[in-house]
């Protein structure tokens, strides 16, 4: 799958269209079938026990499948998250950002499917894994 966007276009698209919450994320890596995103990890999102909270991750997951589909759709803001899946294997470690590797597994008409693996950043063990499920708005004739 060849994307339709730039990383750079749609850092921007989601910088205009989030701007509550896209300070937060950066796309590392975007090819049409791999996205790599960070999440600049703060005290917001650090939960009893020092550790990165289960939302926070969640958030990473879904926004890492958001810029799959968007990376192939483009600038389609009302694709939705549909379904979502996700285990937490084991604490992200304290301090570190943690990198999402989602792998855009299928690019139908009307949907998305990502799988989309977590783990902190310079560590090789997964905090999370998530498969979502993306509904896209029809292209209007």
């Amino acid at each position: 799958m060849t994307p339709v966007i730039s990383k750079e276009e749609l850092s921007e698209y989601l910088a205009e269209v989030f701007p509550q919450v896209w300070s937060q994320f950066e796309i590392m890596e975007m090819d049409g079938r791999h996205t790599v995103m960070k999440l600049k990890v703060n005290d917001r999102h650090i939960r009893p026990g020092g550790t990165v909270s289960g939302p926070a991750m969640f958030g990473l997951a879904d926004v890492s499948a958001y810029v799959a589909t968007l990376a192939v759709v483009g600038r389609k803001a009302l694709a939705v998250t549909t379904s979502c899946s996700i285990d937490f294997m084991r604490k992200p470690e304290a301090g570190k950002d943690l990198i999402a590797h989602a792998e855009l597994l299928k690019h139908g008409k009307a949907l998305t499917v990502t799988d989309v693996r977590l783990r902190s950043e310079g560590s090789d063990d997964l905090v999370a894994r998530a498969s979502l499920t993306y509904s896209v708005p029809p292209v209007k004739s």
